[in-house]
């Protein structure tokens, strides 16, 4: 009985002993699997780390310090063929200036509305629109009966006149003799004075009239008419004078512009006006002659600040060789400033490029190579911009043919997207 017992125990002792024992194996081989799980999702982080790092490294290599946005390789024949000019990028003064839009006006100051002194009936037209005309040119014939009038007025004292010195004359020769007294000598000079007087009044008249007396010899039985003069040389630019009609001081029968010289009505921005001076020069140029650039000067700045534009009106007097500049033109007026007391570096407006909505010129990197490097841009002065930043002084630049470049870097993009390399 007592061994069958010992033999029962030792059983159950194996039996409880194994179960414990595995349950120790089974909890140390989760732990492994768990550390080991841990490792490899450390080595996984690890890996994507430095790929992403090595992708990130890649990227800056495809671009250098200065940031190009592309390339392109051409030959010095391919140049040539071109028009691509490189130079070094050079500093140099940048004299500001102020854009404005403006109006082509006739000068003011040498515009003449041309219309009888008198009223008269119109019989002879002598000039048309467009007539280059000179001063004291007549343009026009009236037949006037107050110049009638006048002239009949004129010639009675003219003929009272001879009458007057011809009894002046016959007096002195009575006095001389002792025949006539001498208070007749007085009254006859007193009556001849007042002759003089009245025919030069007359005279007066008719040269107010526009009627010069030297027409007036030997022409005593012809109908008077009155002439209507040019007062100033010019162009005819407008005609009202028609054959039949009457016309009178109130009217005028043309107009004459002397347009050697214009007016050129611009509006300067109010912020402006601290730059603006009397007597400031200016280039002028209009739509119809792009090429050309006249200089000018500000002869007036208006006083008054116009409340809706907050711009003031400036007149630029212009000289007009040729009669290019024709009023109502619109034209561009460029105010040139000061130049800057330091040099700034700069490039032809024509070297600059936009390329991928960045402004770029193109550097050369060798004889054969360009890169299209970003720049920041400054100033603009006649036709050169300023370079704030993205180009070095001594740096080679294509100063022409910036454009061939520009299409041959877009070229490029489109094989690339296409599949295809260069």
């Amino acid at each position: 009985m007592n061994k069958k017992a010992i033999i029962i125990g030792l059983i159950l002792a194996v039996a409880v002993g194994g179960g414990f024992l595995y349950r120790s194996t089974q909890t140390g081989n989760s732990g492994v699997k768990h550390a080991e799980h841990k490792d490899e999702k450390a080595d996984v982080h690890k890996e994507e780390k430095e790929g992403d790092h090595k992708k990130e490294k890649e990227g800056h290599e495809g671009h250098d310090e200065h940031g190009e946005v592309g390339s392109v390789k051409m030959t010095a024949e391919l140049q040539k063929q071109n028009g691509v000019v490189v130079a070094a990028a050079k500093k140099q003064q940048l004299a500001g200036s102020i854009s404005a839009t403006g109006k082509v006006e006739a000068n003011a100051d040498r515009i003449a509305h041309v219309s009888p002194r008198i009223s008269g009936k119109i019989v002879a037209v002598r000039a048309s629109l467009g007539d280059s005309v000179s001063s004291g040119q007549a343009l026009a014939t009236l037949d006037s009966v107050e110049l009638g009038e006048a002239l009949g007025r004129y010639h009675q004292s003219k003929t009272k006149l001879a009458l007057a010195q011809s009894n002046m004359d016959r007096i002195k020769g009575l006095v001389e003799k002792k025949i006539a007294a001498r208070k007749d000598i007085l009254q006859a000079e007193t009556d001849y004075k007042t002759a003089q007087t009245e025919l030069h009044t007359d005279e007066e008249r008719l040269s107010l009239y526009g009627v010069a007396i030297a027409d007036l010899k030997g022409d005593n039985h012809k109908r008077p008419l009155l002439p209507v003069r040019s007062p100033i040389s010019g162009t005819i630019t407008e005609k009202h004078a028609i054959v039949g009609e009457l016309s009178d001081p109130s009217k005028s029968l043309y107009t004459v512009a002397d347009l050697s010289s214009v007016w050129v009505l611009v509006d300067i921005n109010e912020k402006d006006l601290s730059k603006v001076r009397k007597g400031q020069g200016a280039i002028v140029i209009v739509g119809a002659f792009p090429d050309r650039k006249l200089r000018g000067r500000i002869t007036y700045i208006a006083d008054l600040v116009d409340e809706s534009t907050r711009t003031v009106k400036a007149r630029i007097e212009v000289a007009n060789p040729g009669r290019k500049l024709k009023p109502e033109m619109f034209a561009t007026v460029e105010l040139a400033l000061a130049a800057d007391a330091p040099p700034v570096l700069v490039v032809p407006e024509d070297a600059l490029q936009d390329l991928d909505g960045k402004k770029v010129v193109f550097v050369a990197e060798n004889e054969t190579e360009f890169a299209a490097r970003p720049v920041q841009v400054g100033r603009t002065a006649a036709g050169m911009v300023e370079i704030v930043s993205g180009l070095k002084e001594g740096e080679n630049y294509a100063i022409k043919g910036s454009f061939i470049l520009k299409s041959e870097v877009k070229k490029g993009e489109v094989i690339d997207e296409h599949g295809h390399g260069k």
